[in-house]
């Protein structure tokens, strides 16, 4: 497991380091292929005015798991990294438990179950009773991996901070979202 100081960093480190470490639920996932970080005095991050009900993870500890749905229909899974900042898991390449993701997701093929944080959140079986937990005790596991080369670029699906190169993808991943769009 990776150790509390590992997430008690820089948000944008901390993204970049997670693309190539292992992260299951219930012994389901893989290996981190897309992350983007989410900072506190960033427009683009949930966290930006302040404390919610919604967002209260974030500002908790560092190293916990913050769950919200989007568009009302979809989960996103971060990794918080203590004041107001954590790290959005983008997608990871399948690896562990790949029927029970192609049974939750209605789909056999790998490079869809979790290329998305929408998809990843439904194969690995998340739900908004993990928001708050500890990323480093069951029923996650978050392990430290090789380490990828890794490309940065603008973040996705978002209208403010656009310019931030905060997405950090495993390069030549045919697991992730969407290609990189390098500056």
């Amino acid at each position: 497991m990776l150790p509390l100081a590992f997430y008690e960093r820089d948000v944008a480190v901390v993204a970049e380091a997670l693309v190539g470490a292992t992260l299951t639920l219930d012994g389901v996932g893989g290996r981190i292929v897309e992350t983007e970080a989410y900072a506190a005095d960033d427009p683009a991050s949930h966290s930006f005015n302040g404390l919610t009900a919604r967002n209260a993870a974030m500002f908790g500890p560092a190293g916990c798991a913050y769950v919200y749905r989007i568009y009302g229909l979809h989960l996103c899974l971060n990794v918080t990294c203590g004041n107001g900042s954590a790290v959005l898991i983008r997608a990871i390449e399948p690896m562990f438990g790949v029927a029970a993701m192609q049974a939750r997701r209605g789909t056999a093929k790998r490079e869809l179950l979790c290329a998305g944080p929408g998809r990843l959140c439904q194969a690995l079986g998340v739900t908004l009773t993990h928001d708050g937990l500890p990323i480093d005790r069951a029923p996650f596991a978050l392990i430290e991996g090789d380490r990828a080369e890794v490309t940065a670029g603008s973040r996705i699906g978002i209208t403010r901070g656009t310019d931030t190169p905060w997405r950090f993808c495993a390069v030549g991943s045919r697991f992730l979202s969407r290609a990189v769009r390098l500056k």
